[in-house]
């Protein structure tokens, strides 16, 4: 097995990384062109036809200039990342560098959240008439709510599931079922509980880069992706607890593979487990299936298959001897889903839309760091064959299977509109891109990454 080396010494960028600083701000600005034609077509289709089921295009949100009490924490912590964040990145000891990227993505998720206030930004966001906690007290007898759950996903039936909990397997509903058992019932908890699991993801992100592409490249990625934009969608909405389900799975298959941890049989059946419940929370987050094998790809081993595969069967196993077929359960979402707005909202627009929607979850340095990673695919598959891969192409492997399974998702036509939402998992992953760009410039491009987060946060009322 030819495992990874992180000590990095004498490093060099690729070629492409030392120049090419106009085609990164070209990048930049294709994205901003992109959001632009999606508002302004999005827009024409809605006044003509309404069959979008959006209030403004392309993102699911409103019109609504606001300010909180987030209005000026969030700044604050937007400016300590861009004053201190680069240079903390590369001195601090690594485990300090995972407590603090920990936090800071806290205060920014929570920051942004409470630019809405307490109670629409955080305690009444999974209380909708669409959320998971409508239906607690429907499941006083989980085996029976097992049983009969796919009898309640279509619409017709009397007592059919709201929306986010038909569109999802049980574990999702299930997850704050348990909150409420042991007491955290509520949407406080509920959304304290997505804010505080979502946040880690940023450090299942970096531990995965260091053990993949080397601590060098990680530390460089440590400021974008604690202070990416889509944050404003991670406070408050599960599909971030779901994104650090996943993103734990891919970094804990990561050390397995590479045996930079103690116990590299506990890493790989705990990286199977977390990828077994991940399916059983998104059934679109089986694509992370794609990190995942690039992870096996880049280590070059599928010595932790096995024990993968075993940790990834419990959960699987456990609700079908409860009585839930995932398969059949999937199969009735898709009518679902065309029984509602994904049945008259425009694949032709959405299919492109969507990415406008990534393009403003991830923000501007995410795009260039996206545009340094096309220049260097070939170069990197190349390397790869000759087993001689570097650093940066370490990264842009990982983060070019993180954008094959994000672009599955878009041509699936089963996520029209909310992306920004829903593709939490897979854009985590392209953040890390951001790594790729020089560091004169670094500040520059996380404070157009904070303008993105405010802007959006205090002009826009978001929902879901």
């Amino acid at each position: 097995m030819k495992t990874v080396d992180r000590t990095e010494h004498a490093i060099e960028p690729l070629p492409a990384q030392r120049t090419g600083h106009r085609r990164d701000l070209a990048a930049a600005g294709a994205g901003v062109a992109l959001v632009a034609a999606a508002v302004l077509v999005g827009r024409a289709i809605e006044s003509a036809d309404h069959t979008l089921v959006v209030h403004w295009p392309p993102l699911l949100a409103t019109w609504y200039p606001h300010t909180g009490t987030g209005t000026w924490a969030a700044p604050a912590v937007a400016a300590a990342v861009i004053g201190y964040g680069p240079v903390l990145a590369e001195r601090m000891r690594w485990r300090s560098l995972l407590l603090a990227g920990y936090a800071t993505a806290l205060a920014w998720v929570f920051s942004l959240a409470l630019i809405d206030g307490w109670e629409r930004g955080i305690a009444e966001r999974l209380t909708t008439k669409h959320e998971y906690l409508r239906v607690i007290g429907r499941f006083d007898d989980i085996g029976a709510a097992l049983r009969g759950f796919n009898e309640h996903i279509l619409i017709g039936p009397p007592g059919n599931w709201p929306a986010h909990v038909a569109g999802h397997p049980p574990a999702s509903t299930l997850t704050f079922v348990l909150l409420d058992r042991i007491g955290l019932g509520g949407g406080a908890w509920a959304g304290v509980w997505c804010i505080v699991t979502g946040a880690s993801a940023a450090v299942a992100v970096l531990i995965a880069v260091r053990t993949l592409a080397g601590e060098r490249i990680a530390r460089r990625a440590a400021p974008f992706v604690v202070l990416a934009p889509v944050a404003v969608w991670a406070g408050t909405s599960a599909d971030g607890y779901f994104a650090a389900v996943a993103a734990w799975s891919v970094a804990l298959l990561a050390l397995a593979a590479t045996r930079t941890v103690r116990s590299p049989a506990a890493a790989a059946l705990g990286a199977g487990l977390l990828y077994g419940l991940t399916c059983y929370l998104s059934y679109g987050l089986t694509l992370i299936a794609l990190p995942l094998a690039a992870v096996l790809v880049l280590t070059r081993t599928a010595r932790p298959l096995p024990l993968f595969v075993l940790g990834a069967l419990v959960t699987p196993v456990a609700f079908t001897l409860a009585g839930f077929n995932w398969w059949e359960a999937y199969h009735l979402l898709v009518d679902r889903y065309y029984q509602g707005a994904g049945g008259i909202r425009p694949y032709s627009y959405w299919v492109w839309a969507n990415l406008a929607c990534t393009a403003i979850a991830v923000g501007p340095a995410t795009l260039a760091g996206l545009r340094r990673t096309a220049a260097g695919v070939p170069g990197t598959v190349r390397t790869l064959r000759a087993g001689t891969t570097a650093p940066p192409q370490r990264l842009i492997l990982l983060v070019s299977a993180a954008l094959l399974a994000l672009l599955a998702a878009d041509l699936s036509g089963m996520s029209k509109a909310e992306t920004e939402r829903i593709w939490q998992p897979f854009m985590l992953w392209l953040i890390p891109a951001a790594a790729l760009l020089p560091a004169p410039g670094r500040r520059g491009w996380l404070a157009a990454q904070a303008v993105v987060a405010l802007a959006v946060n205090h002009l826009l009322w978001t929902g879901w």
